[in-house]
């Protein structure tokens, strides 16, 4: 019997170790080889030549006595000395610059996908294909703040194409394929995983790139990248390069972002974004600290264009925009990539924080121009000087507003506020960026009309136990936010 007991016992043992252990994750392996795949892409892949003509300064024939036939024969194509034509005038001289790229083909009538950068100022297109085939091609679309452009040929015959994929489905450390034209050598092959995704690198407001260790080299501009069935699921902008080589860090506009606009493109020859008339920086740790919030995320509006949608909406400066259409603003570029693929017209809700309390708002989306970007203000170096009179806080020296500053400064008659008429560099203020000539028009969220307002307001939240000041400044008619910590002395 105790043997019968001791065999039950071992198989439950060996039972409950089946269940309570952790099935093993089955990662793909590495392919066994790309050539399969390479072969059926590489035909629709295209190297992008363009040329530009460029004016540039001319040297002066020398004017020696004697000596102008000798100059003469060395300037034939010269007219007159020193490069005059006729009339006088100075003849410009010029010269070609030829840049490369890379493009794909997308549709079997000849529509091309490259980077804007690669075909910016061009005067001439020229698309080379694989088998050698050349054609002259035609900007029918171009995007700068997406850096994409939509290319046409005219050809009798189809062209071999590639189809977008969904880059939503990639993972991280997935497999993935690039090709393209670096240095010139024509249609080459790199492989390599997805390192990251989301990845802002600060060239736009709409980053959201893919970021791969495939070999991307210059010349790669506006190749694809595909996955492992041979979609396309990012096309390759950028590298992060201290020597200009690769060096495993590479940048893809990801598929889905790049489809939206790329139908626009072909639609309408430009981008229709969404815009809601805004300025507006992110939410620091410091800045919500300054206003008492828990975590720093959302949009601190700066300024709020007369007329737009959200001016209609109600939305002041110095309002936090947390949530749009519901979603929570966690990082820098959300806002503008959502509103961007809003559709013009469209009927939107936004909550803000105003002075720490919830409001929702309602806005109609209107289009962007392309001459505008709603983005964060910049914060720019302070220029030291010292001041012989005003009052001193935070390493700033602040005086009221002359009718001589209002003047200097070209401020509205309207705008109240104190003037920054020194600061130190090495003050809490001065290490912020704050500089000689701006005027301070609110201190966390109140209205300041005089220095002794802002002193007492500067006194008051220091004495409520906050680490810091939230300053709202004007600067060359910007409005921008800063947040600046207390001085232990202070």
């Amino acid at each position: 019997m105790s043997k019968i007991k001791n065999f039950f016992v071992s198989a439950m043992i060996i039972v409950s170790f089946v269940v309570i252990s952790p099935a093993p994750v089955l990662a793909k392996g590495a392919p066994d080889s790309f050539a399969d795949l390479a072969e059926r892409l590489l035909p629709a892949v295209v190297n992008v030549n363009t040329t530009q003509t460029i004016k540039i300064g001319r040297r002066s024939v020398p004017k020696i006595p004697g000596m102008e036939d000798f100059f003469k024969r060395f300037n034939p194509e010269e007219e007159r000395e020193n490069g005059q034509e006729k009339n006088g005038e100075e003849r410009p001289l010029t010269r070609q610059r030829q840049s490369l790229g890379s493009g794909f083909i997308i549709d079997p009538k000849g529509i091309i996908i490259t980077n804007y950068h690669v075909i910016n100022k061009a005067d001439e297109v020229m698309i080379k294909m694989h088998n050698g085939q050349e054609f002259e091609a035609k900007v029918i679309g171009k995007d700068s703040k997406l850096d994409l452009a939509v290319l046409k040929v005219e050809t009798d015959k189809p062209l071999p194409f590639v189809r977008f994929g969904d880059d939503s489905k990639s993972r991280i450390g997935d497999w993935v394929m690039a090709i393209g034209n670096p240095y010139s050598l024509g249609g080459t092959i790199t492989a390599g995983i997805i390192s990251a995704r989301n990845r802002d690198i600060n060239s736009g407001p709409y980053d959201r790139y893919i970021q791969t260790d495939a070999s991307i080299n210059r010349g790669n501009s506006g190749g694809p990248m595909f996955n492992m069935r041979g979609e396309v699921i990012g096309i390759n902008t950028a590298i992060f390069s201290p020597s200009g080589g690769n060096i495993g860090i590479g940048f893809a506009i990801p598929s889905n972002q790049a489809r939206h606009v790329i139908n626009q493109l072909r639609k309408y020859g430009h981008t229709k974004r969404g815009r809601i008339g805004i300025s507006f920086q992110q939410v620091t740790d410091d800045i919500a600290e300054s206003l008492g919030m828990e975590d720093g995320h959302g949009a601190l509006v700066s300024s709020v264009v007369d007329g737009g949608p959200a001016g209609k909406a109600g939305v002041l400066a110095g309002d936090i925009i947390i949530e749009y259409e519901g979603k929570v603003i966690k990082k820098r570029n959300e806002l503008p990539i959502w509103v961007a693929n809003t559709e013009i017209g469209k009927k939107v809700k936004m909550v803000v924080l105003r002075k720490g309390k919830r409001k929702t708002l309602t806005l109609v989306i209107d289009e962007l121009s392309e001459a505008e970007d709603e983005d964060e203000d910049p914060i720019i170096a302070d220029d030291e000087k010292e001041a012989e009179k005003g009052k001193k806080v935070l390493g700033m020296t602040l005086e009221p507003i002359t009718d001589k500053a209002r003047k200097a400064l070209k401020l509205d008659d309207d705008v109240e506020g104190v003037l920054i008429a020194a600061i130190n560099r090495n003050s809490p203020a001065g290490e912020r960026g704050l500089r000689r000539g701006d005027v301070i028009v609110e201190i966390t969220q109140e209205a300041i009309k005089t220095v002794d307002g802002a002193l007492a307001r500067i006194a008051e939240l220091k004495k409520k136990g906050r680490k810091s000041i939230l300053l709202k400044f004007i600067r060359r008619g910007n409005v921008a936010f800063v947040t600046v910590k207390f001085d232990d002395d202070d």
